[in-house]
């Protein structure tokens, strides 16, 4: 009888289910996936369930293949020598290869009062608690949204359509991934909403108190509800195992997106840094991650080489409450292009991308390599910068 490889997947995020998924098709594989939660976040909506108008969770029963094993527990240490990681619980789980795929989360801001008495929405914990906060205050309650990136402007939107004065602090420049085109049709959909925004190098937020914000131009800005949406953190949990990580806690990999230090781990979606040259967090790099990786180990289960891992970017989609949106169109190396679709036909295609992002998880589960994207569609400019970068003379040096 042929043993089956034992596959583990760290994480149940958009890039681990894929993960999972693909691998799950691959000949006398059996595979594990291990997460926190009983179900699946659909991070891209939870700023919808802040405002009360989805509640951005699904059973993994409709998105992971039938021989997938879900375990509910958290990896708090991975011990790559004997091949197992340790569980929250206590157990162990042995592994011959694992996909390391456990996000990112929100950090905790140094700027004072923040961590006090502003309210991240980046985690579904998050989103639940801010949710019970915005019904305790009342639908009319001034609520400052800091961030001017695309979660902070998909969060004000959302939280004015539903009734709330909004003012969304952008500590710079509104939307500064976007084309200026894109940009004034975001700034005119929040102005419809009757969302106020403070942008410019005066909007940085630099106190946090229980009932207003303060900005650095002095400006003082009356807040019930603060919600913050800047920065990211990513779990310890590979720096602590010994692994080697970037400077923000990514696990450092090689094109194929193996680690560097052990070619049985491979790492996905928020939490890869492949080449040290992480790509954009977000569910549309996540997934197609998430099968790179999976390929990956199938390839070294066959005794093969791995191909480097292709990706391109298509473009940024921001909802506007319900019934607006904008799609910014991209380069493929994730650059703005001057075309972009805005009105209600932006918030269609919006709806449809997130829709889309869970049907290929189910596709996955079905026909796993189905989502798999041609090598043609690489970002071209990563590969030469990559090329060049690998051309260059090495400095003496190493770990210290």
């Amino acid at each position: 009888m042929q043993e089956r490889t034992r596959v583990l997947v760290v994480g149940g995020g958009y890039a681990g289910v894929t993960a999972a998924n693909r691998v799950a098709g691959g000949d006398a594989v059996e595979v594990t996936l291990v997460n926190a939660r009983r179900v699946f976040v659909e991070r891209i909506r939870l700023h919808q369930l802040a405002a009360g108008s989805d509640d951005a969770v699904m059973e993994y029963d409709d998105l992971l293949a039938p021989s997938v094993r879900l375990v509910i527990d958290t990896v708090t240490r991975i011990d790559a020598s004997e091949r197992r990681v340790e569980l929250a619980s206590g157990d162990a789980l042995a592994y011959d290869y694992l996909v390391y795929a456990v996000g990112s989360g929100s950090p905790v801001s140094s700027v004072p009062g923040a961590a006090e008495h502003a309210l991240p929405v980046a985690e579904l914990a998050h989103a639940e608690r801010l949710k019970a906060a915005l019904a305790a205050v009342g639908p009319h309650a001034a609520v400052t949204v800091v961030g001017g990136g695309p979660a902070g402007i998909e969060t004000a939107a959302e939280l004015a359509e539903s009734g709330h004065p909004v003012t969304l602090v952008c500590g710079g420049e509104l939307g500064p991934s976007l084309h200026s085109r894109g940009r004034r049709s975001v700034a005119r959909g929040l102005d419809a909403l009757g969302v106020t925004v403070e942008d410019g190098p005066g909007s940085r937020v630099v106190a946090v108190e229980q009932d207003a914000v303060t900005l650095a131009d002095g400006r003082v800005v009356p807040s019930a509800i603060t919600v913050w949406t800047t920065g990211f953190s990513l779990p310890a949990l590979a720096r602590d195992s010994g692994l080697s990580t970037d400077a923000d806690g990514r696990l450092l990999t090689d094109e194929t997106l193996t680690s560097v230090d052990d070619e049985r781990i491979v790492a996905a979606g928020d939490a890869a840094a492949p080449s040290g040259v992480p790509l954009r967090m977000s569910c549309q790099a996540a997934e197609p991650l998430g099968g790179g990786a999976a390929d990956t180990l199938l390839a070294w289960m066959r005794g093969e080489q791995p191909k480097p891992f292709t990706m391109g970017f298509v473009g940024l989609c921001l909802s506007l409450g319900r019934r607006q949106g904008v799609v910014q169109f991209a380069h493929r190396d994730d650059t703005a292009t001057r075309v972009s679709v805005a009105g209600r036909s932006g918030a269609r295609i919006k709806e449809l991308i997130c829709r889309g992002t869970v049907f290929s998880l189910r596709l996955e589960a079905r026909r796993p390599g189905a989502t798999r994207l041609p090598a043609a569609f690489g970002d071209p400019a990563r590969r030469r910068s990559l090329s060049s970068a690998a051309a260059q003379p090495v400095a003496s040096g190493g770990r210290g």
